[in-house]
């Protein structure tokens, strides 16, 4: 009966031109159906069934042989413990060393970090898709990224050193053609794209386009925005950082210890008891990490070039952020505890950034386990033994800084004298004197200049 009833409504809808006949339906989406895109068999229309996911080959233990000895009386639970324990001290040891070399090494590691998240996204859509010879699918998706990156940095070079490209008549092109270039090699890919696109695995090249144009939007895009952050202080890149890192070890430690009540699906590794563990300890490292790196120039002054010594600099007058200020209790509790705090405000803010980090920075941690989940893989990549990818230890840090970007062009980033005066370098003479003057005729209204002498009769 069931037979009858399929080949009649199959029938049907081929009479009315619903559904393509079998020779043309064979020829038209060979190379398709195998992925189980289309014509799912009957009990299997679960999105994530086998027939949606082909197979990724598994990660293969890369942990060093002389921890894998020292640890082999162990259970795999502590094992693991001792292994991530290891690792994470050796980071964190490395990460210490990078911020002492300076603005620039960390920038050269924020964009190492990019490239190899970058690879790692792209390197599953490759395995998955491998074996239909896509065109050109790596080449442009690299493309892409060199055209992004060149963007960004462009950007960056035109905002942060207007007195470099003054310096040099190559760079005062491309500064000023910057966004022309850019889209003119992004233009470029895309119709390499559009002539690379072969009958029968359209719809697969347009899935993984959209694959790379996301990875770049996740991946380059949000490292950016860390950059962005650096050159507004380095304790704006590392108190970030930092609370990420501490909430990840806390709810870890806490979840390993004391966790019973399972969290979220997605991770079932993640426990109440770890969330809130390493949302309490995380605002309580942030609050006194901020304290000690308040007191420090090297850490709260914005990150500028200096033309004379062709170097960053990270010399100034301390912001009132970084100013130490008293703080009283409402004037009916103050009678009575008469309790006086002294703090610098960035205290404040960081307490902010810690609820931020262990309350929805964790999210990103759930979104990368549901990809994960959705590939079939336990890691992007075994890049780091016991964490697994890069990419496995920078999904919340992709999504904090985002919002410390955006928490500092909200709340915090007033005027800034030295990207508007990079700006007036790279106008045109006359374009500056008009500003000059301008400029000193408000000063003298406002009496901060001396009014203009009258001139002799």
């Amino acid at each position: 009966m069931t037979f009858f009833m399929n080949s009649g409504i199959c029938g049907i809808r081929r009479c009315f031109g619903l559904t393509p006949s079998p020779a043309k339906e064979s020829s038209e989406t060979d190379g398709e159906d195998r992925l189980g895109l289309t014509g799912e068999p009957d009990g299997e229309a679960d999105g994530d069934s086998k027939a949606d996911t082909p197979e990724i080959p598994t990660s293969v233990d890369n942990t060093p042989q002389c921890l894998n000895k020292a640890l082999e009386g162990l259970s795999s639970r502590w094992r693991n413990w001792w292994i991530r324990g290891i690792l994470s001290f050796t980071m964190i040891s490395g990460f210490f060393l990078i911020i002492y070399l300076g603005p620039v090494m960390l920038i050269i590691v924020v964009m190492t970090v990019q490239i190899k998240c970058f690879q790692e996204i792209i390197t599953i859509g490759y395995r998955v898709y491998h074996s239909y010879d896509l065109p050109w699918f790596r080449t442009l998706s690299w493309y892409f990224l060199i055209c992004v990156n060149y963007f960004f940095y462009g950007e960056t070079v035109a905002d942060y050193f207007g007195v470099l490209v003054q310096k040099e008549e190559p760079l005062q092109f491309l500064v000023r053609y910057h966004r022309f270039i850019s889209f003119t090699l992004y233009l470029a890919g895309f119709c390499m794209f559009v002539l690379s696109l072969v009958k029968k695995h359209y719809r697969l090249q347009f899935y993984m386009f959209a694959w790379t144009h996301v990875t770049l939007l996740i991946v380059v895009t949000q490292s950016h925005l860390v950059i962005q952050n650096l050159f507004e202080g380095m304790i704006w890149f590392i108190v970030p950082i930092s609370i990420v890192i501490c909430n990840d070890i806390m709810a870890y430690l806490f979840g390993f210890f004391f966790g019973r009540t399972p969290l979220i699906k997605l991770s079932p590794k993640k426990t109440w008891e770890g969330f809130i563990g390493g949302f309490l300890s995380t605002v309580v490292f942030g609050f006194i990490f901020a304290y000690l790196l308040a007191q420090y120039q090297y850490f709260v002054c914005p990150v500028e070039y200096d033309s004379e010594t062709n170097r960053f600099a990270v010399e100034c007058q301390p912001s009132e952020l970084f100013v130490m200020q008293e703080y009283r209790l409402p004037a009916a509790l103050q009678n009575v505890l008469r309790w006086v705090m002294k703090m610098y405000p960035f205290q404040i803010h960081s307490v902010a950034l810690s609820t931020f980090a262990s309350l929805i920075g964790p999210f990103g941690g759930f979104f990368a386990s549901g990809f994960k989940r959705a590939f079939k893989i336990k890691d992007f990549a075994n890049t780091i033994p016991g964490h697994g990818g890069i990419m496995d230890r920078f999904d919340c840090q992709y999504l904090m800084a985002t919002f410390v970007h955006v928490y500092i062009a909200s709340f915090i980033r007033g005027p800034n004298p030295s990207k508007v005066l990079q700006q007036v370098l790279v106008l045109q003479p006359e374009q500056q004197l008009s500003i000059f003057n301008t400029l000193r005729s408000h000063l003298q209204d406002k009496g901060i200049l001396p009014p203009p002498r009258p001139e002799a009769q």
